[in-house]
């Protein structure tokens, strides 16, 4: 009876592999069972599991044997700390039930599991705080508002400056500007001739006819009755 391989050395929370081999002669016809131990230091050898040649499989929660003919598969499931030891597998025959067969031992070291160090992990983030993506979303949406705003108060003050007017066309427009407009009115003037100076006819030129334009407040209008 052989038992290997003789060392193992696996991390927590996987599973250890172990196979018994079995040689016979003219054992076509030998009823047998096979039991599987373990034992530590300072304490006897506790069986574990068993099976017998006509099993398929034994499994338990902690432990699964497998019948692969004379040769047996043993797994030890989800390991632990605890679960370091020398294993070995046993031999009963029916012709001699009180005699046990021993394979050699088997020694299982289950060291502490790797701390999980890839680098592509994301670590985790804490409770209640954003991803860093969200923030700097949220940080860009707080500058273009505040852009718009500065945007939109320049305008107004420079709208206010202008005196309210609106641009069109690129050039604000322009009121004209209101300059009053006197009003003319032409009347006739007319020279009174002294009737007592006798002057002849014929003195009279033409150089003596005078003309004025008189300028009347547009409110009162003087006009001659002619």
């Amino acid at each position: 009876v052989t038992f290997f391989p003789a060392v193992l050395s696996l991390p927590a929370g996987s599973s250890a592999t172990f196979f018994c081999n079995i040689s016979l002669e003219n054992d076509s016809e030998l009823e047998y069972s096979l039991n599987w131990y373990k034992e530590t230091q300072h304490s006897q050898a506790q069986k574990i599991a068993g099976i017998s040649r006509n099993s398929l499989q034994t499994k338990t929660e902690k432990y699964v044997l497998t019948n692969h003919t004379s040769a047996f598969k043993m797994e030890i499931l989800n390991l632990h700390q605890s679960d370091s030891g020398s294993y070995y597998c046993g031999l009963i025959t029916f012709f001699e039930p009180n005699k046990v067969i021993e394979s050699n031992r088997s020694h299982l070291v289950v060291t502490a599991a790797p701390e999980n160090t890839n680098p592509t992990d994301e670590p985790e983030m804490e409770e209640g705080s954003p991803p860093d993506h969200i923030k700097a979303v949220l940080l860009s949406i707080l500058l273009l508002a505040g852009l718009v705003v500065l945007l939109v108060f320049g305008y107004i003050t420079v709208m206010h400056r202008r005196g309210g007017t609106m641009p069109c066309g690129g050039h604000a427009e322009e009121k004209p500007s209101m300059v009053p407009v006197p009003t003319v009115d032409y009347g006739v003037l007319e020279f009174q001739v002294d009737q007592h100076a006798q002057v002849p006819l014929e003195t009279w030129v033409v150089n003596q006819t005078e003309y004025a334009t008189i300028v009347f407040p547009e409110e009162k209008p003087v006009t001659p009755e002619r």
